[in-house]
């Protein structure tokens, strides 16, 4: 299923505080002012085992599922809009042996920050950001900004293979390139079911 995203044109301002900043790309993905999952900011140690090993690090999450799972990461593209130098998608990235969704991701990527090889990769969209960054050696730092839980929608439920109204496990992370810009801001949300079942 594919999901559009709201024009830019007529989106209010959003209020100026911490947990809308770090949400800004889930938002985005829902629409400002539209209904979305509630979301409730837990410190690290509130996660669940493997849901800590998973998000709690400051590095990114492609290679961190990757190793999780045995297994290669492909990139499901569900929604996009670029706006100048800034592409906002929301996707979900699959375990290639089977197919299985490890991780819902609602991203902002500064494009303009990325050398031209890695711009290209980004646009095609059939690549993890993480994949991206490794296989073009750019360097960068991971910055986790929070963890929550979330109780998701059908929306979310249908792309992560799990039942609406199930609590899953999610975290915001600010990535940077070396020279301190920021390259990318991300909130990451993972399924249960497959997390139980790596």
């Amino acid at each position: 299923m594919n999901f559009s995203f709201p024009s830019t044109a007529s989106m209010p301002v959003t209020p100026d505080h911490a947990a809308t900043d770090h949400l800004a790309p889930l938002i985005f993905f829902y629409g400002l002012g539209s209904a979305r999952p509630r979301v409730t900011f837990i410190p690290a140690e509130q996660l669940p085992g493997d849901e800590r090993r998973l998000l709690a690090h400051d590095g990114d999450m492609t290679s961190r599922l990757r190793e999780f799972h045995r297994s290669e990461i492909d990139l499901d593209v569900h929604a996009k809009q670029k706006v100048g130098e800034y592409l906002v998608r929301a996707s979900v990235l699959n375990r290639r042996r089977d197919g299985m969704p490890v991780e819902f991701g609602a991203i902002g990527i500064h494009i303009d920050v990325l050398p031209e090889p890695a711009q290209r990769l980004v646009l095609e969209g059939h690549v993890p950001l993480g994949g991206i960054l490794e296989r073009e050696q750019v360097p960068f730092t991971s910055h986790p900004s929070g963890f929550f839980r979330i109780s998701v929608d059908s929306r979310l439920a249908e792309l992560l293979g799990a039942t609406a109204g199930q609590v899953l496990y999610g975290r915001c992370n600010e990535l940077r390139h070396a020279d301190g810009r920021a390259l990318a801001n991300v909130v990451e949300v993972l399924p249960r079911v497959v997390v139980d079942g790596g």
